[in-house]
């Protein structure tokens, strides 16, 4: 089983079953050629592919069952808008009454707090009200009419944040009438590193685990770097590709994830906690970092922050890769990620910015930010 895991701290169908038994890659020095064993299911209103490299038919299958199991309990636990645990959550956190919480959900409130920090408060998933008043608590909404302007307001002034709820061993308080959690933004995120922990337990050192647009990788792919596609902003075709080796995540939040088009203006899932409404500016953000939770609420941050506060708010989090693609098809990275790529758009204009502080000098606190 996976167990919780918080890095500040130490609809599942039933799997399509092992797509290559022994896919054969050509390697350099003295191996000559490795087995790579991958599978495909479905978590998280999601598909999750796995990646095994060097694992005997066996270990691999017992890998996959594992993983599948768990994520099916993640899933079921963690779901916002289903009759579950989170359903109970969201009901007695606007009483302010203190109730115990399933331990599964303490990790991701540590998180999420923390991340709320860093980022200025962009990074929210108190925003669960506001959330489903836009329509966006289903994998694919509408094309209803946006929520009226005065009733966004009203939801933007109660202010509900993750600094609102109260951590006590295993029992929780919420202090904000307001609040309703929903973790989407890194539900995906956190299930791969519990993976790739579970992984590692089972002495495999090469894998790759991907849900959706994120992922984390960790040795390398028969002796060469696993190559990650980096999307288009249209989510269309490929703009660059990413090498990695050793144990990278590499996380994306883009526009194209949920959106509706009405009247002829499209509205995507990212909301501004400062404006209710979509962020303006940003088209996607992909993320590179250790683990795949920071990653993800980096890049949400990140896109929220948009193309003129994206460097300092990626400083706050210490990350060293970035690549933000604005609203007009410009990509903004740094020059430590451009090393890193291969370009595969070669119409893409680029804008890179300075250097971004390594995460020893990141500031542990960054200032809520204004709107861009």
């Amino acid at each position: 089983m996976l167990y919780p895991l918080d890095p500040f701290s130490g609809r599942t169908r039933r799997r399509a079953g092992w797509i290559a038994a022994a896919l054969l890659i050509l390697l350099t020095g003295c191996r000559s050629e490795a087995p790579v064993i991958t599978a495909r299911f479905m978590a998280f209103d999601s598909i999750v592919d796995l990646s095994l490299v060097r694992v005997e038919p066996a270990l691999a299958a017992r890998a996959e069952n594992l993983i599948e199991q768990d994520f099916r309990f993640l899933d079921s636990t963690l779901d916002t808008w289903k009759t579950g645990a989170m359903e109970r959550v969201n009901k007695l956190l606007p009483t302010g009454e203190s109730f115990v919480a399933p331990p599964a959900i303490l990790p991701l409130v540590r998180m999420s707090q923390t991340y709320e920090r860093l980022s200025g408060g962009l990074f929210n998933p108190a925003l669960g009200n506001l959330i489903a008043l836009w329509g966006f608590n289903v994998p694919q909404p509408e094309c209803n009419p946006p929520p009226r302007d005065q009733v966004i307001e009203r939801w933007v002034k109660a202010n509900p944040r993750m600094a609102d709820i109260k951590l006590d061993g295993l029992e929780i308080q919420g202090n904000n009438r307001a609040l309703r959690l929903d973790f989407h933004p890194i539900i995906r995120g956190y299930a791969i590193d519990l993976a790739i922990a579970l992984i590692k337990e089972l002495g495999i050192r090469d894998a790759l685990v991907q849900i959706g647009p994120d992922l984390r990788a960790i040795g390398d792919r028969g002796g060469q770097p696993w190559r990650i596609p980096i999307r288009r902003p249209s989510g269309a075709g490929v703009l660059a590709v990413l090498k990695v080796m050793g144990d990278e995540s590499v996380a994306t939040t883009a526009a194209y994830d949920r959106d509706f088009i009405y009247g002829g203006q499209n509205y995507h899932h990212i909301l501004d906690p400062r404006t209710g409404h979509p962020a303006r500016g940003t088209r996607s953000v992909t993320v590179v970092h250790g683990d795949a939770a920071t990653a993800s609420a980096a890049a949400t941050a990140l896109f929220i922050a948009g193309p003129k506060h994206w460097h300092e708010v990626a400083q706050a989090f210490g990350l060293r890769y970035v690549i933000l693609v604005d609203s007009k098809g410009t990509v903004h990275l740094n020059p430590e990620l451009h090393a890193r790529l291969d370009i595969v758009d070669a119409n893409a204009e680029l804008i890179v910015s300075p250097p971004l502080a390594s995460p020893a000098a990141a500031a542990t606190v960054h200032p809520r930010a204004n709107p861009a």
